[in-house]
């Protein structure tokens, strides 16, 4: 039979946990508690997983330890049929909403080797994700605050923001980070990695773009080039580092980093951007596949378009209205030639 007292106390931890609130005990003992039985490992996982929903569902963005965990009981008691609703077709009717985000909290099956794990692997790893057409804000447990675009995934350790703060971008993000001293944000990329105290700043790294770009609105960050082992830059505000995939060459330009977080408005913004690119952004918007003529793939365009307000028609006829592109649609493909 199920010990009562311990699921309370269990409860308990996890509130402390998804408040922002656990420390080194707090995280061992559920961590103990997790590999006593599968049961557990599925018992932690669901509530922590139903805690997430319900707070988006109710735009709670920042935990509120005793409001979150009496929404997530009376969640637990109701036992909703389904917890992550299905994909909607209009970008306006689902955007921002928790259909944005999926998490995915999977525990440890392994064993624990006597303490030598460090407290950042005590569980394994949270992932957030926007999937396509769809992004997302959320907190993570420092304080730092974050905007997912679409087909983007952010994941990080469950011991986050006690040991280190280190995480994994795939796709684009953009940080407004908490300052601490002693542990520095850490953004790790197969091509580059992003170092900073507190700051805020956009980070785009699709793994299909040919670039990768850093955007600095305020602060300081380091950046450390995998593709040239030697090479080291550092960032002021109002600067913008884009990053050669195929040749490892970073390049600093002194730019308008507004723009840089303007998707987090519900906007669209091109600043000289290739039309391949521009491509990409509108298929990971609007859901939709677009092949552009290998003729047009170098041409720039700027422009910019309010996502809610704007089908993917509209976008295409306003771009095409300067005469340097058509398009046409063919068997539910955008063509642009």
């Amino acid at each position: 039979m199920p010990n009562k007292e311990s699921y309370i106390e269990m409860d308990r931890l996890i509130d402390q946990y998804i408040s922002g609130h656990a420390d080194r005990d707090c995280i061992e003992q559920l961590k103990q508690w997790s590999l006593e039985s599968d049961a557990h490992r599925i018992y932690i996982r669901d509530r922590i997983e139903l805690w997430y929903t319900t707070s988006t569902l109710y735009g709670q963005n920042q935990p509120d330890a005793e409001l979150a965990f009496l929404r997530f009981k009376n969640r637990i008691k109701k036992q909703t049929a389904e917890i992550h609703p299905h994909k909607q077709q209009s970008f306006a009717r689902y955007f921002w909403r928790i259909a944005a985000a999926v998490l995915v909290l999977v525990l440890p099956l392994a064993g624990y080797w006597g303490g030598k794990q460090n407290m950042e692997n005590a569980f394994a790893d949270i992932v957030i994700e926007a999937p396509v057409g769809a992004r997302t804000c959320m907190y993570l447990p420092d304080g730092t605050q974050v905007w997912l675009n679409a087909c983007s995934r952010l994941t990080y350790s469950q011991g986050f923001g006690i040991n280190d703060r280190n995480l994994k971008l795939e796709g684009e993000g953009y940080f407004e980070v908490s300052h601490n001293e002693q542990l520095p944000f850490i953004i790790h990329t197969q091509e580059v990695d992003v170092t900073v105290l507190g700051t805020q700043f956009n980070f785009k790294n699709y793994a299909d773009d040919s670039e990768a770009s850093v955007s600095l609105l305020s602060g300081k960050v380091k950046l450390s080039n995998h593709l040239r082992q030697e090479e080291t830059l550092y960032l002021q505000p109002n600067e913008k580092m884009t990053l050669n995939k195929l040749t490892g060459e970073m390049k600093t330009t002194r730019t308008q980093v507004q723009n840089s977080k303007i998707w987090t408005h519900d906007e669209l913004f091109f600043d000289e951007e290739l039309l391949e690119d521009i491509a990409k952004k509108l298929m990971r918007n609007y859901d939709v596949k677009i092949e552009v003529a290998d003729s047009l793939k170098n041409t720039r365009f700027y422009g910019s378009f309010k996502m809610s307000g704007s089908t993917i028609e509209q976008v295409l006829e306003t771009i095409s209205s300067t005469n340097r592109m058509k398009y046409k649609q063919e068997k539910g493909i955008y063509i642009l030639y």
